[in-house]
């Protein structure tokens, strides 16, 4: 039933010693897609990555990867997976070749076989001038390329990566998810990523929402988006109580209060906007309407605003 599916979860607890981080988690990702785990720090993302990539066993619940389960058929679970770490897993004193050839001997790669797919997966990521070049010397976009050809180079059905975009620049951003999307359709790899930015998860094709360590919303970002129900009114106030009063009683209206915005999620928010700037009159610092963002998502089922910050779990 699950052999050929990459991951399927069901019923994940995982808990430290002062807090669960992990609450009941189930789901299930299929072959050639891009699937990202979207969270704040302290969601549980990074305790659900090294559950899945193996380094820490389940508690409670059942994790299994290609129909191999995690508790207790690791190797065979590593055979199979290519996993891209937060923090640089790479020797800086040695060449990009080096690095590649170290790695693949861990995998029963030898003499000119590796050697060929060292060079074969370089060209394929822009490597293959750099080959010689001594990792220290190369910029912060070209080592994550090097990190995601060291994951790819056994040929994994399957690449974990933690938050991949940590510590690039836009173009190098960019570059890097090309080569994801790449290897989803040109190669059929299944890609699992955790990330805390918003526009980062916009590109994946579906999400799985964590917050405190349970799964919030799960979905494609546009369905997802759709599921809050009109767009957004944002009112800007260092009086919140005194505009949601004055919503109600003025145009009816029941409003949300985020972090001290006001917030009216409405089909109708373009017709309302201007009758909400009346009604909130000196009382609003500023009024603004848009479209619904993952943040609102987020928002809608926390109560809570997107915030980064905090231990990650």
């Amino acid at each position: 039933m699950f052999k050929d599916t990459p991951i399927t979860v069901s019923g994940l607890t995982h808990d430290y010693e002062d807090r669960r981080a992990l609450d009941g988690i189930s789901l299930e990702v299929g072959g050639a897609e891009v699937y990202g785990l979207l969270g704040p720090n302290g969601g549980g993302k990074s305790t659900l990555f090294r559950i899945l990539s193996t380094h820490l066993k389940p508690q409670t619940g059942s994790v299994r990867v290609f129909g191999h389960e995690a508790a207790t058929e690791g190797p065979a679970i590593r055979s199979r997976i290519g996993v891209v770490f937060q923090r640089p897993s790479l020797d800086p004193k040695l060449t990009v070749l080096e690095n590649l050839i170290h790695h693949g001997m861990f995998y029963g790669m030898l003499g000119g076989e590796l050697r060929r797919a060292s060079e074969t997966m370089a060209e394929r990521l822009g490597l293959g001038d750099r080959m010689a070049a001594r990792i220290e010397t190369l910029s912060g976009g070209l080592q994550r390329r090097v990190e995601l050809a060291k994951a790819l180079l056994p040929g994994p059905g399957l690449l974990i990566f933690d938050e991949p975009s940590t510590g690039l620049d836009p173009g190098a951003r960019r570059m890097l998810w090309e080569d994801l999307q790449a290897l989803r359709d040109d190669q059929g790899v299944t890609i699992v990523l955790t990330t805390h930015f918003l526009e980062e998860a916009e590109r994946c094709d579906r999400i799985g929402i964590l917050a405190t360590g349970k799964m919030i919303a799960e979905g494609k970002p546009g369905e997802l988006k759709r599921s809050v129900g009109g767009d957004v009114i944002v009112v800007q106030t260092s009086l919140p109580d005194e505009v949601a009063v004055a919503l109600q009683e003025n145009l009816g209206l029941d409003a949300e209060m985020v972090d001290g915005d006001v917030r009216i999620t409405s089909d109708r928010a373009k017709e309302l906007v201007a009758d909400v700037y009346r009604a909130c009159g000196d009382l609003a610092d500023s009024v603004s309407i848009g479209r619904p963002t993952l943040e609102d998502v987020f928002v809608a089922h926390t109560g809570q605003r997107f915030v980064v910050g905090g231990d990650d779990a």
